[in-house]
């Protein structure tokens, strides 16, 4: 993680003499890199108006910055196994967010400055607000097809006794339609095959001789067909597991194991073809929310700014990149340089910070 501070001091005629001032003292013990922050002449209204407008900045600059942490972290959870490629995915107007940040200019397009700071603070908070309505509606429903496939895709793991045997079974491996005969599948530990081959015949009468085979087998143990009368299955059961042979509930149905595979096939492409729309709808709305948070963060250093050093409208904002083991020291630096000002002018300086990630 990245910090920025975005601060203002009055300004002069030129603006020159508080940035040089700012930026000779950090630069000298580096204590930050530097750079101006341009904001526009933007209308300023009545007093009112802006008392009110700060307050309502605030909130809607947590908002954005909430906003863009979610997308941040639902970009992580969509790439699973290409996390370590998020920071690369995270750009603003196409560029790295650092190189956005230090050449900051308005978007006069998307924000015209002839319209009141109002219309602009609402402009914003529609705009953020509907990225983050899009997001839920978008996640929820790639989430629901990677929860289901996540799930199917669980009972294929497992051992023997747990797993899905949808992938294991052939139809050939059963007698099916028989009126008197059933099929039975049994998992039998490996230490316990000799004695299965042995006993099995014997568990109950009206057993199929040589009726088993072994058709899967995991690090525990196989997976053995058996064949017998339906009238002695629950005696034969109750053997077996006396003999800690454990049967599985299962009965073969063609219709229902082809349904589990094709709705396997299918979640796992529905997946795969949201992958690529969703992830570039989030670089994109990444970009949009990110520019969006700090055309906010500009306006509401403006609005501050009118705010504390009065009309007319004449203040130098910078923005600075603490080195981070200094950052206490510049803070002490900050307040030496404009302790002019009054105490609480002074500390409010600190006020906006910026964060962004860096690999």
């Amino acid at each position: 993680m990245s910090e920025f501070w975005l601060i203002s001091a009055p300004g002069d005629k030129t603006n020159l003499q508080a940035w040089e001032r700012m930026n000779t003292v950090t630069s000298k013990s580096n204590l930050s890199s530097n750079s101006k922050f341009h904001i526009p002449d933007l209308k300023v209204g009545t007093l009112d108006a802006l008392v009110g407008l700060s307050d309502e900045l605030g909130k809607l600059d947590t908002f954005a910055e909430s906003v863009i942490k979610k997308i941040v972290q639902y970009i992580g959870e969509v790439m699973e196994d290409s996390k370590d490629k998020v920071q690369e995915n995270l750009l603003a107007n196409g560029v790295d967010l650092i190189s956005y940040l230090t050449r900051f200019e308005w978007d006069m397009a998307k924000y015209p400055i002839k319209q009141p700071l109002k219309n602009i603070s609402e402009a914003l908070a529609k705009q953020v607000t509907q990225i983050e309505a899009d997001l839920r509606t978008r996640s929820a429903a790639y989430n629901n097809i990677k929860g289901n496939l996540q799930n199917l895709e669980k009972k294929t793991v497992g051992n023997l006794l747990t797993r899905t045997l949808a992938d294991i079974v052939h139809k050939e491996d059963f007698v099916l339609n028989s009126e008197y005969l059933i099929t039975l599948l049994v998992v039998v530990p490996k230490s316990s095959y000799v004695q299965w081959q042995k006993t099995y015949e014997s568990l109950s009468d009206m057993v199929v001789p040589r009726s088993t085979k072994m058709i899967a087998e995991d690090a525990e143990g196989g997976l053995f067909t058996v064949t017998l009368f339906r009238k002695v299955m629950d005696d034969f059961k109750a053997k077996a597991r006396e003999n800690r042979f454990m049967v599985r509930e299962f009965y073969f149905d063609e219709k229902e194991l082809k349904c589990e595979k094709e709705e396997l096939m299918k979640l796992a492409s529905d997946k795969k073809q949201q992958y690529g729309p969703l992830l570039r709808w989030l670089k994109v709305n990444f970009s949009e929310a990110f520019v969006a948070w700090i055309h906010v963060k500009a306006l509401r250093v403006f609005v501050e700014s009118v705010l504390r050093y009065g009309l007319p409208v004449n203040f130098q904002a910078m923005l600075l990149q603490p080195n981070r083991k200094s950052v206490k020291r510049l803070r002490d630096v900050l307040n030496a340089v404009f302790k002019h000002l009054d105490e609480v002018a002074a500390a409010s300086i600190m006020d906006v910070r910026i964060w962004t990630t860096t690999a």
